[in-house]
């Protein structure tokens, strides 16, 4: 990475940041959903890579609109989370059922609240830039991973920590 002197340039970084860290946690999600027993929690899991590839296709065209190079950046903060989705969720998980179900929830949200922070700072970038579009776009996104979260959340209220408290 060459050396950062303004804002665009850093917008342009954050993207890429974002792109990788999109593709770590589809890889994750991966391996975790399979672990999840309660239904609506496996099946929202199952299809979060959907919703994570379409802002990563998003992220592409907003580097290229850049005329920047297409390419991601390794984004160690989404390493770190990865990391310790996959010791709390399979590596040193709970046994299966409500509890291990509650840690991949939790595991699941520390990863799209990075998430939403990282769209939301690059959308706020690009309304600083004057790049209304890309601002919009980026705030959609924002918008669907608040609300994939606001289900996990459900699930979790709703059913999971329930269910979990008796073990």
């Amino acid at each position: 990475m060459a050396t950062i002197s303004n804002l665009q340039e850093l917008y342009v970084d954050e993207l890429k940041d974002l792109w990788s860290a999109n593709d770590q946690m589809t890889r994750a999600l991966k391996k975790i959903s399979p672990q999840a027993t309660h239904p609506k929690l496996k099946s929202l899991l199952e299809a979060s890579p959907a919703g994570i590839n379409k802002h990563t296709e998003l992220l592409k065209t907003l580097i290229e609109a850049q005329k920047q190079t297409v390419s991601k950046e390794h984004c160690k903060g989404m390493e770190g989370l990865v990391a310790e989705a996959i010791k709390h969720t399979i590596d040193e998980a709970p046994a299966k059922g409500a509890v291990l179900d509650a840690a991949i929830i939790a595991q699941y949200q520390r990863m799209t609240h990075y998430g939403i922070t990282g769209f939301g700072t690059i959308a706020a970038f690009a309304r600083a830039l004057k790049f209304k579009g890309d601002s919009d776009k980026l705030e959609v996104a924002v918008k669907d991973m608040h609300g994939a979260d606001d289900l996990m959340t459900e699930i979790a209220e709703a059913a999971v920590n329930l269910k979990a408290v008796g073990g």
